[in-house]
């Protein structure tokens, strides 16, 4: 999310609102569980068409601009982190949430980091030219992750829903991509702004309804194991603790600039919880503790992002701090 970005406690409350509803509607009232688990598929049309509808498309000469940071992030994102979330991964106890939490890992986040980076003072305006290259990366890894890390059966599953996908990405895409262009050419700039913001506040609530639909169509297969899930929670807080020192290492090392330091800490800790929960639902859709894993680790993300934005600032004031004049005898 962007200028939209509800506070990150908000946030979390939210979510943790949303699977204790379906949790409780899902357990108390089955078949309305499965009524609302029936609407999970056209609310992820929908999420991803505000996704695609929010996406930043401007700012692209930032990448020339910048292109040590730019090449930080995606060599840490794409490269570094996996060598990181996989061992993690190995420590929960079954395949499904140890796929569910590589996907949630290998995903770096395309919307609300640009709002954590915003209030940490760092580089906006590369961070929006990050976005769109990110999001096609990870799109076009996701099957390679599967292969990798799941084995031929889960990347079988993938391509077998390949033109599923497709129809589910390009079309909301499509959609959103066009109703951008004839924004541009009707509306002006600061009702558009008004307008994206709007849609981009909307966002929490739509992935509220999705998890909502999920755990209430699902929760008797994710109550079977609570002990399994108390793991992810953990492995989760262990994945940002490291990547968050990785971050620190790596900017010292490259001797990054205060903005670049906060760009490169924010895109390397939020992950992107939203697009893979909407990819893994289409690609794997009898996988429900796989989509859990992946709710989950959302939980863990926010309140983590509030911390690393705050210890932010904290170095930016004393950065920005102006020296002293000189004293005159």
């Amino acid at each position: 999310m962007l200028t939209g970005l509800p506070r990150p406690a908000f946030t979390t409350l939210l979510f943790l609102t949303a699977i204790v509803l379906g949790s409780l509607v899902g357990s108390l009232a089955p078949a309305v569980g499965s009524e609302l688990g029936s609407v999970v598929d056209p609310l992820i049309l929908l999420l991803v068409g505000v996704l695609f509808f929010t996406l930043r498309l401007d700012g692209l000469s930032a990448l020339r601009r910048s292109r040590l940071v730019v090449a930080l992030a995606i060599g840490v994102n794409f490269v570094v982190i996996p060598l990181i979330a996989w061992p993690l991964s190995a420590l929960l106890p079954s395949d499904a949430l140890r796929l569910g939490v590589l996907i949630y890992f290998l995903a770096p986040c395309t919307d609300w980091f640009l709002g954590f980076t915003r209030m940490a003072g760092g580089d906006t305006t590369t961070g929006a030219a990050l976005i769109p290259v990110q999001m096609t990366l990870q799109l076009l890894l996701y099957p390679v992750w599967l292969f990798l890390f799941a084995g031929q059966s889960a990347a079988s599953s993938f391509g077998s829903a390949g033109p599923t996908l497709l129809t589910w990405f390009v079309a909301p895409a499509a959609i959103a991509l066009t109703l951008r262009l004839v924004m541009r050419l009707t509306l002006s700039a600061r009702v558009r702004a008004a307008v994206v913001s709007g849609v981009d506040r909307a966002v929490p609530f739509v992935i509220a309804a999705v998890i909502v639909g999920i755990f209430a169509g699902n929760i008797e297969t994710i109550l079977s194991d609570v002990g399994s899930f108390a793991w992810v929670l953990l492995v989760v807080f262990l994945f940002f603790v490291v990547t968050f020192f990785v971050g620190e290492a790596i900017s010292k090392v490259a001797r990054l600039r205060y903005r670049e330091h906060a760009l490169l800490t924010m895109t390397t800790s939020a992950r992107n919880a939203p697009l893979m929960l909407a990819v893994t639902t289409v690609a794997l859709p009898d996988q429900p503790i796989v989509a859990a894993a992946i709710v989950l680790g959302m939980l863990i993300e926010f309140p983590h992002l509030t911390v690393i934005t705050h210890l932010l600032r904290g170095r930016a004031a004393r950065v920005d701090q102006p020296p002293r004049p000189l004293e005159t005898v």
